[in-house]
């Protein structure tokens, strides 16, 4: 009778230990809603942050390098395009736009 006793007690205990839920886990608002909108979704990036990394990107597009203007502008005249295919955007430049400096 004692041992049935001290086993019962000992189920019960364990039974409690593993069966327990806590309150720190009824405070999470996780608990009751897991998903979460879009608005605090993003809150963890600062807006600042996004509007200084958009005016990083147009300062870039802003100050390109001569090179890149050069094969811009060479693309955007077939012509140049056609001849930069065979011989280089380089060489199509100067051939069709490096004449135009003179004073």
């Amino acid at each position: 009778m004692r041992t049935l006793v001290i086993l019962t007690l000992l189920a019960v205990l364990v039974m409690a230990a593993i069966c327990y839920e806590s309150h720190e886990s009824m405070e999470s608002h996780e608990y009751l809603n897991p998903f979460l909108n879009r608005r605090r979704a993003s809150d963890f990036i600062q807006a600042d942050s996004r509007l200084r990394a958009i005016t990083q990107e147009r300062i870039r597009e802003r100050s390109k390098a001569p090179q890149e203007h050069q094969r811009e502008l060479c693309e955007d005249y077939y012509p140049c395009e056609m001849y930069a295919f065979r011989h280089g955007y380089a060489a199509a430049y100067k051939h069709y736009f490096g004449r135009r400096r003179t004073k």
